[in-house]
C-alpha cells in the first residue's frame, strides 16, 4: 500500500497566525527558564508576558524590572523587536543575506503580515522598514543616554536607554520601572524622545517611506495625508481635553506645576494610541479621561505600523461614510480622490468584528472577575488596541481572565480580519440576484 504524503497548504493569514503563535510559545519557554526570572513564575504568567511582548502590548501580570533577570528582559526585548517589525521582516532579511529568491507565495505572506493592499514592492518596503527602525532607535538611544547615564551610571544608563527606545518605537509600553515613566512626568527629554518614538512607530511604515521620498505634502498619497492630519488633530484635541479634565485632580496633574501639567497632558494624550507608557497614575484618572482614552485605544495607530486598534484610517473612512450618508451623497470623495465602496465595507467589517470580540471579552471577564465594570472595559480595549495601559487589573486577573486578555492581545495585533479570513473559506458568487429593500433605522 502506497501512502502519499499530503502537503498542508496554508493561506497567508493562516501562515502568519501559525508562525506568530510559534514565536509566542518559544518566548514562553524561554521566560519560564530558571535563569530568566528572579522568582519562579507560573506558565500562564510566562505565556502572558510572551504574548504581551510579541504583540507589543505592554500589559504585565508580573513586574518586568524585578521579576525578570537580564536574560529574561533581553528575551522580552527580542520578542518586542520581532513582533513590532514583524517576523516576515526578519525572514526576508535572512533570505536576502543567504542569496535566496523570494517567491510569490512568500510575497503574499509578507503582504498579509504588513497589511499592504498588494504584494508589489513589499521587499523594498521591508528593507526600508528595517533601516528606518534601527536608525531611529539608535538615535533615540544616544539622546536618552545623556539623560540616564548621569543618573544611573554608564552600564545601567545605556541599558535602560536601549530598553525604552526599543519598547517605545515598537509601541510596546514595557518599562523596567513598576510606575512606568511617572518619575519623568515633567522631564522634557524623556517626554519628547519617548513620545516621538512611539508616534513615529505608530504612524505606519508606508507613511514614513512616502514622506522620506516625496518630502512635499502635495505629493503625499491620500493615506499619508489622512494619517498626518488625523494624528495631529486627535493628539491636540486629546491633550486639551485631558488638560481640562485632570487640571485639579490631585491624583494625577493637580499637584504639578503648570509646565508639568502640559507635559503630563501631552504624554497621556498621545500614549493611548497603542504606546502603553504612562507618566501619571492611570487608576487615578477622572472618568471622562478614562472614556476618552478608551476611544483613543480603540482607534489605535496607522496601518502597517507597530501599533494596534482598528486603525486611524479605518475610523476616518467610517466617519466620512456617515457624513456622506447624512449629506445624501453616494460616494466618498477626499481631496479629489474617490474612496471605493469595498473599502467602506471592509472598514465596517473591521469595526463590527472588533466590537463583537470586545463585547464577548467584557461579558466573560465580568463573570470571571469580581471587579467593577470600568476597569474591565478599559483592560479589554487596552489589550485589543495592544496599548498596555491598565487601571491596576492585570496582576489580579484569574487564570481564565489572563487567557481572555491573551486572546484579545493576539487578535488585536494580527487584526480581526486576519483571524476571520484564516477560519473562513472565501467564496465568490457567480449568480447575481435581484435586489429588494429592507427597512432600517
Amino acid at each position: 500500500m502506497n501512502l502519499r504524503k499530503r502537503r498542508i497548504n496554508l493561506h497567508p493569514p493562516q501562515f502568519v497566525i501559525l508562525i506568530f503563535s510559534c514565536f509566542i510559545l518559544i518566548g514562553t519557554v524561554l521566560l519560564k527558564l530558571p535563569f530568566a526570572t528572579t522568582v519562579s513564575i507560573s506558565w500562564i504568567d510566562a505565556l502572558f508576558t510572551s504574548t504581551s511582548a510579541m504583540t507589543v502590548t505592554g500589559l504585565a501580570s508580573v513586574d518586568t524590572g524585578t521579576t525578570f533577570t537580564l536574560f529574561g528582559q533581553v528575551v522580552i526585548l527580542g520578542l518586542i523587536q520581532t513582533g513590532g517589525l514583524g517576523i516576515m521582516t526578519f525572514a526576508v532579511l535572512l533570505f536576502i543575506m543567504l542569496g535566496k529568491k523570494i517567491g510569490l507565495k512568500q510575497r503574499l505572506i509578507i503582504q498579509q503580515a504588513l497589511n499592504q493592499p498588494n504584494h508589489g514592492g513589499v521587499i523594498r518596503l521591508v528593507k526600508q522598514l528595517f533601516f528606518f527602525s534601527i536608525t531611529i532607535e539608535a538615535i533615540a538611544v544616544i539622546i536618552l543616554t545623556f539623560r540616564w547615564v548621569p543618573e544611573f551610571g554608564l552600564q545601567k544608563g545605556i541599558y535602560v536607554s536601549i530598553f525604552h527606545s526599543i519598547s517605545a518605537f515598537n509601541n510596546a509600553g514595557f518599562s523596567v520601572w513598576p510606575d512606568s515613566l511617572s518619575a519623568y512626568v515633567g522631564d522634557p527629554i524623556v517626554n519628547s524622545v519617548i513620545s516621538l518614538l512611539f508616534i513615529t512607530g505608530g504612524i505606519g511604515f508606508t507613511v514614513l517611506t512616502d514622506m522620506w521620498y516625496n518630502r512635499s505634502y502635495k505629493k503625499f498619497s491620500l493615506h499619508t495625508k489622512l494619517m498626518i492630519v488625523g494624528t495631529v488633530v486627535l493628539n491636540v484635541a486629546a491633550m486639551l481635553f485631558i488638560f481640562i479634565f485632570e487640571f485639579n485632580n490631585d491624583a494625577t496633574l493637580g499637584t504639578l506645576s503648570f509646565m508639568d501639567k502640559l507635559y503630563g497632558s501631552y504624554f497621556q494624550a498621545v500614549t493611548p494610541r497603542t504606546a502603553g507608557f504612562n507618566s501619571v497614575d492611570i487608576g487615578g484618572l477622572e472618568e471622562p479621561t478614562i472614556l476618552l482614552m478608551m476611544l483613543l485605544m480603540f482607534i489605535g495607530a496607522g496601518s502597517a505600523s507597530t501599533g494596534g486598534g482598528i486603525k486611524l484610517t479605518t475610523f476616518l473612512i467610517i466617519v466620512f461614510a456617515v457624513v456622506n450618508f447624512l449629506k445624501g451623497k453616494k460616494e466618498i470623495v477626499i481631496k479629489h480622490r474617490r474612496i471605493d465602496n469595498t473599502l467602506v465595507v471592509k472598514s465596517l467589517a473591521i469595526l463590527t468584528i472588533s466590537l463583537t470580540f470586545i463585547f464577548l471579552a467584557i461579558l466573560t471577564l465580568s463573570i470571571t472577575e469580581r471587579r467593577p465594570i470600568l476597569p474591565i472595559v478599559f483592560e479589554v480595549i487596552s489589550a485589543f488596541g495592544t496599548v498596555g495601559l491598565s487601571m491596576g487589573l492585570t496582576a489580579d486577573l484569574s487564570d481564565v481572565g489572563k487567557c481572555i486578555i491573551i486572546f484579545m492581545m493576539f487578535i488585536g495585533k494580527l487584526g480581526p480580519l486576519t483571524l476571520m479570513f484564516s477560519l473562513a473559506k472565501t467564496k465568490f458568487d457567480k449568480v447575481r440576484y435581484p435586489s429588494e429593500d429592507v427597512l432600517t433605522g
